[in-house]
């Protein structure tokens, strides 16, 4: 990497996901016995262990930024053939051909902010699913003291060591709007040397709309979707009370 880090290289150093995430979709692209198709696929986190299992797929994502980025870590990791990256919106792709999973890790179904798009999401995925073809995604669980404890507050979220001898804090301020249910959150990646000097700082900002979920469970039936299995974890520990995802696998009705 250079000196001048991008959104994407930071993205790649401070997101691993969920506990399990990766080991989860890709036993259900095995189990799916076809194409893979990931939505929101980022810097190919979960697509490019899928095509090293030898499965076919394709990874869609907005940003061309983090595209570039999976296909640097393709061709690093030796993933030549099996990987299709694109740009597009999985409120709008048409791509013409279906597939035996289509998933959304990583909460990525949550950056769709109004109903509206959530449905035309569903009903471009629905369109895309071979018969008998499943959709499996996660979600995180809104908590009340989350929101309490976390509205209007800056706090770290992680510390990620660097090759270099330095670090990376990622530090987030968050804001909620409870009549929107939208959920603000400005990202502070801040680089040290291995003198803790900070050298260099990057600031984003993106917007999450949560879901609360028997929401969900009736969006996805409103879109001819039904949940055959639903988790509270990626150990796929039954969903209950105190769950703080919820993961879903759905078929067409």
């Amino acid at each position: 990497m250079s000196n001048m880090y991008q959104w994407a290289d930071y993205y790649d150093l401070t997101q691993r996901g969920v506990a399990g995430d990766v080991d989860f979709y890709l036993e259900e692209a095995k189990q799916a016995g076809g194409k893979v198709l990931d939505l929101a696929c980022g810097t190919g986190r979960i697509a490019i262990p899928v095509a090293q299992a030898g499965i076919e797929v394709t990874g869609i994502d907005l940003s061309q930024e983090m595209l570039a980025r999976a296909q640097e870590k393709a061709q690093e990791q030796g993933v030549t053939t099996g990987l299709t990256l694109l740009q597009g919106d999985m409120r709008s792709f048409d791509l013409g051909e279906t597939f035996s999973l289509i998933m959304i890790p990583f909460r990525s179904f949550l950056h769709l902010l109004h109903i509206q798009e959530q449905m035309k999401a569903l009903g471009c995925i629905r369109k895309h699913l071979a018969p008998g073809g499943k959709l499996a995604m996660n979600v995180f669980v809104p908590k009340i003291n989350h929101f309490y404890e976390e509205n209007e507050k800056m706090s770290l979220r992680g510390t990620y060591p660097l090759p270099s001898g330095g670090e990376v804090l990622m530090w987030d301020y968050t804001r909620y709007d409870h009549f929107q249910q939208l959920c603000e959150v400005t990202r502070m990646y801040e680089r040290t040397d291995a003198r803790g000097t900070v050298v260099e700082r990057v600031n984003g900002r993106f917007v999450l709309r949560y879901i609360f979920p028997t929401e969900l469970h009736h969006l996805l039936r409103l879109n001819g979707l039904k949940v055959t299995r639903r988790y509270g974890n990626f150990a796929k520990a039954p969903f209950d009370a105190s769950s703080t995802e919820l993961i879903v696998v759905c078929e067409s009705v």
